[in-house]
């Protein structure tokens, strides 16, 4: 490819993404095309012969556009997902660019340094232990991972066993206690582990998700040997948090690990408004948070804290002749990739473009329209918030007033009806024994006017099936 031709695609990139993103809030918040018709776009033999970028660039956003998303549009309450900052997209357009692969100080010193300095920043932040690690991952699954790969070994390392060296086999048992109501990421991370995801001791939740504090004192009483313990900074449904200080007492008191899922809820401790939330988590062991999330980097974009930074390493650490030792911070240390993208500097621009004061507006801001939405769909006859919405988490029962088979059905109709008619986007679970429409608020560009126009479309959708129903 010429320099001519190198300029002259990369800038048709740069137009259709710009393009995309200006015309978000007018989109439907929904895929046009589903999967069926977005295979059928894209299916053709393998090709025989190159063609040019440009128009390969174009052929490509003419084919996935249609069956993308509208994640980053202002109506978007489908899942708890941010809408990249800009700033950030620019940043990891360079990285694309610079085609970084960043394991090693020596071979990406910017890189590696860059991560060091975004590791300040984000102890900083969320005001954690400074002397934490941090490793730069893909998403909360694969923070989840790190972390209790850290925990694993560290708490097998306490009563004499390698399990770096060892493995599993013949290894005293890790006990992990987890609230009833954790996140499917964990159980997905202690497979990964070796440590079960049934071969879990459940502790009992309250109404909101939350784990008990008595009931975790209970369950862990009569556990000896190696223990994690998982809590949650954010229920997925509701955004309760658990009761970390008095988990984290009884917990270190036998010596466990206290790990905290994080993914979106760790972010209050950037915000003034909200950050009595996260209360006592400052005393766990390891946290695990996304920045695809509420600081709206580009995906893939998480974090692994572990406040014990040699086990994170002896966890996390691969060793090869051909790879440079030194004092260095190598960013291989602290993730599960020994090849992966230069993270860390998406990271570092979308600090830059919100600052200190951004991010806790933001997390102000998304929690305010939350309880806005909420007060305004409680109002409504037949329709029932069921948590108390501390964050930005709204769960809502259709028909309350009807039977429950009948509600159910009839709010998993509009759901589909929301989805189909575009206006927003919201998801669906099955909580406390009911289906419900979750409603997560996590966007940097969504106002009162989106909030209020997105409740008008679910009442609208609700009203219409409920008519057709009668």
């Amino acid at each position: 490819m010429s320099d001519r031709e190198l300029r002259a695609v990369l800038a048709d990139a740069a137009a259709l993404a710009a393009s995309y993103r200006e015309s978000a809030p007018e989109r439907p918040h929904r895929p046009q095309h589903t999967y069926a018709e977005a295979r059928a776009a894209f299916d053709a033999p393998t090709p025989e012969r190159g063609a040019a970028g440009a128009d390969i660039i174009a052929e490509l956003a003419r084919l996935a556009e249609p069956g993308l998303a509208n994640i980053i549009g202002p109506r978007f309450f489908g899942w708890v997902m941010g809408q990249s900052h800009p700033t950030g997209v620019a940043a990891d357009l360079l990285i694309s660019a610079w085609g970084q692969n960043v394991g090693n100080a020596h071979a990406t010193p910017s890189a590696s340094a860059c991560e060091e300095v975004v590791a300040r920043w984000l102890l900083d932040l969320l005001d954690l232990p400074r002397d934490a690690s941090v490793g730069f991952v893909s998403g909360a699954t694969m923070a989840n991972f790190t972390c209790l790969a850290a925990a694993r070994g560290e708490v097998l390392r306490r009563v004499g066993w390698d399990v770096e060296a060892d493995g599993l086999i013949g290894a005293p048992p890790v006990h992990v206690v987890v609230g009833a109501e954790a996140h499917s990421t964990i159980f997905s991370a202690l497979r990964y582990l070796g440590l079960g995801a049934k071969r879990i001791v459940a502790v009992a939740v309250d109404e909101q998700g939350k784990m008990r504090a008595d009931a975790f004192a209970r369950a862990l009483a009569p556990l000896d040997g190696p223990i994690i313990a998982i809590t949650q900074a954010g229920h997925i449904n509701s955004g309760a948090f658990d009761p970390f200080a008095q988990i984290v007492e009884a917990a270190h008191a036998k010596r466990a690990w206290v790990h905290v899922d994080g993914a979106f809820g760790l972010w209050v401790r950037a915000c003034k408004d909200r950050a009595h939330l996260g209360n006592g988590l400052q005393s766990c062991d390891s946290w695990g948070v996304d920045g695809h999330k509420w600081l709206q980097t580009p995906y893939d974009s998480a974090y692994a804290i572990v406040r014990d930074a040699d086990a994170h390493r002896r966890a996390m650490g691969i060793a090869a002749s051909y790879l440079p030792e030194g004092e260095e911070r190598h960013p291989a240390d602290y993730t599960p990739e020994l090849s992966r993208r230069a993270r860390g500097f998406a990271t570092w621009a979308t600090i830059r473009a919100f600052g200190r004061e951004g991010i806790d507006e933001l997390v102000a801001r998304d929690c305010a329209l939350a309880r806005r939405m909420a007060e305004r769909l409680s109002a409504e006859h037949g329709v029932e918030v069921l948590n108390d919405v501390v964050l930005n988490q709204v769960a809502v029962r259709l028909g309350a007033d009807l039977d429950g088979e009948v509600s159910d059905a009839l709010t998993q109709r509009t759901i589909a009806r929301i989805q189909r008619e575009g206006e927003c986007f919201v998801g669906g679970a099955h909580w406390r024994g009911r289906q419900i429409i979750r409603i997560s608020v996590c966007g940097m560009n969504t106002g009162e006017a989106d909030a209020d126009a997105s409740v008008d479309a679910i009442l609208s959708a609700w009203w219409t099936e409920r008519g057709a129903n009668a």
